[in-house]
């Protein structure tokens, strides 16, 4: 029989994904978990392995198109099978062929009474706005978990299907306006990701931004002292990012309302006992903030290995889902490519963000003499839902004193 391979629901909150590679062509062979197509989503590529051996019958979704969760992507049967032209909607009924107990078992359950049911904060959301009684939903997402797709569903559930849309004319893309040659960039993939990542941001979280200069003089010598020990702990290149790390580590254990987030449906200020390091990385598509995990256990040089290996897997695109989730703080060192000072967007549901600018020499007035010292520019934006200015200016503090005295950051 012929089986179609649906988009499945691959992390909290995605929705929908871009086709980026196909592995196969239609009249292909296909062993059982052989990777059929790459798909980017939510700033990750994953690969969508087969989950059935057979023959590709038909591709159902090109190249560079979106497809949503819950959609067949591809039908996979015997040579020379029929291939429907509309697959049943997954949540349908069991055909009345099947046997009535196993009709049940299959069918998804609501929430018993008084228990919540399982959802992201997100689907909490549309169900409010569609006046849907989400824990009335009956949900398939893994667990049980209450998808977008089950609350429209339930919001909609004697809706006619609609017409089909007639496809949209592809607008003709000229090279060239009335002052000269132009070029185009598609809007989509990881580019679109990035700006509805960053517009939830700065429309939802009232933003502010602290500023304060730091002697990097010590911090500079204390680098070049450590870089002659790197290789022994299989560090290749040890830059600062790793020392500036460990001390925003120390200054959110002082000061956790930092290292938290909102739940504004529930009320509630989340306030994590554990600090996930989320770091910007640059990659050739766009920004990508994976995240170094229990950073609190870590020394300088195992956050040092680690930031060089995430930083490897985004810019190739080889990076996990889970290493782009679970973030409490993020560090974006914009100093990188230039720069004193910046305003940094917070990193959504994340509750401040540091910017990091570029150190350089500046004549600073020390003990009554004018000397040449290395200063660098911190910039913390932070949610004032969640974050009072005196505290973001205490944190500031704390770490502006970390990074002067640097043999608090490697004993």
């Amino acid at each position: 029989m012929v089986t179609g391979f649906r988009f499945p629901d691959v992390g909290e909150g995605i929705t929908e994904g871009l086709i980026r590679k196909w592995h196969v062509k239609e009249g292909d062979s296909v062993r059982e978990d052989q990777v059929l197509a790459e798909v980017e989503t939510d700033k990750a590529i994953v690969e969508m392995p087969s989950p059935v051996a057979g023959t590709v019958l038909r591709i159902m979704v090109p190249v560079d198109a979106t497809v949503r969760v819950g959609q067949v992507m591809v039908a996979l049967g015997s040579p020379g099978e029929p291939v429907p032209d509309a697959f049943p909607d997954r949540a349908a009924p069991a055909a009345a062929s099947a046997p009535a107990s196993a009709a049940a078992a299959a069918a998804p359950a609501a929430a018993a009474p008084g228990q919540r049911a399982s959802s992201t904060p997100k689907v909490r959301k549309l169900a409010k706005e569609l006046g849907v009684d989400i824990d009335a939903v009956a949900g398939t997402g893994p667990g049980g978990r209450v998808t977008e797709v089950d609350v429209q569903r339930t919001a909609r559930p004697a809706a006619a299907p609609p017409p089909p849309t007639p496809p949209k004319p592809s607008a003709v893309k000229l090279n060239y306006d009335f002052y000269g040659h132009i070029d185009h960039r598609p809007f989509k993939g990881l580019r679109k990701t990035i700006a509805d990542k960053l517009s939830e941001s700065f429309y939802t979280a009232p933003h502010a931004t602290a500023m304060e200069e730091v002697d990097a003089t010590a911090l500079w010598q204390a680098r070049d002292r450590l870089k002659g020990q790197a290789a022994d702990h299989g560090v290749r290149n040890l830059t600062f990012l790793p020392l500036i790390t460990v001390a925003v580590v120390k200054a959110l254990l002082r000061h956790p309302t930092l290292n938290a987030e909102l739940d504004a449906e529930n009320e509630d200020i989340v306030i994590k006992k554990y600090v996930n390091i989320g770091i910007a990385v640059d990659t050739p598509e766009g920004l990508m903030v994976p995240n170094v995990k229990r950073a609190e256990q870590k020394d300088v040089w195992a956050i040092a290995r680690e930031i060089d290996d995430l930083t490897q897997r985004a810019r190739s695109r080889k990076i996990d889902l889970a290493d782009l989730r679970g973030g409490s703080f993020t560090i974006t060192n914009y100093g990188s490519v230039g720069g004193m000072f910046g305003v940094p967007i917070i990193n959504p549901p994340e509750a401040a963000i540091l910017g990091v600018g570029r150190i350089r020499e500046v004549p600073r007035v020390v003990d009554g003499q004018i000397v040449v010292r290395k200063v660098v520019g911190l910039s913390v934006s932070f949610d004032h839902r969640v974050v009072d200015g005196a505290e973001v200016a205490a944190f500031i503090n704390t770490l502006k004193a970390l990074l002067e005295d640097p043999s608090q950051l490697t004993g």
